[in-house]
């Protein structure tokens, strides 16, 4: 059995009209495209739709591509309005949140912390003394070991304050 050759086809060819009109484009459209023709007889010029394709292709790549002197560093535009506008809608939101109070400041609670500590300080100090007074027959060792303790938490309170950023960066290293 005798082995099949592959029969080589030569490319359809079109003259410009044809081309326009079946591109739907006018033929000075087509013309500024640039596209090399593939064959002349005489004064009609035949087009390859492979060299049309292959042109609207490299066009399109070329749009796409960053042009040579154009500074890599320099700020994209629409990127940075779009950060802007993403900025001030989450500063929008945070506003509202606080409006609502869903959410207050680290000062703001540091603030309100180291308040409370000053009004507990006090009635820390006066434990023993009260328990003391109440319980007369309690022995000084036991008011001694309380005092002890009491100026523990004591001290814990009064460091609260300073200590509510570090917590924060704790709280978010977890949650995160």
């Amino acid at each position: 059995m005798p082995a099949i050759k592959p029969q080589e086809h030569e490319p359809v060819l079109l003259n410009k009209t044809d081309l326009c009109r079946s591109l739907n484009i006018s033929t000075q459209a087509f013309d500024k495209w640039g596209v090399p023709h593939a064959k002349k007889v005489g004064r009609q010029v035949f087009y390859s739709v492979a060299d049309v394709v292959a042109n609207r292709v490299g066009n399109e790549r070329s749009k796409a591509a960053l042009p040579e002197d154009e500074d890599p560093n320099k700020p994209n535009l629409e990127w940075e309005r779009y950060r802007l506008t993403k900025a001030q809608a989450d500063g929008q939101e945070l506003k509202n949140e606080k409006d609502r109070k869903e959410v207050v400041e680290v000062a703001f609670c540091t603030y309100v912390l180291n308040k409370i500590a000053v009004q507990i300080g006090p009635i820390l100090d006066q434990a023993p003394l009260n328990v003391k007074r109440h319980h007369p027959e309690i022995e000084e060792q036991q008011l001694e070991t309380m005092r002890a303790e009491i100026i523990k938490a004591q001290n814990i309170a009064s460091k609260l304050g300073d200590a509510i950023e570090g917590m924060l960066d704790d709280y978010r290293r977890i949650t995160d």
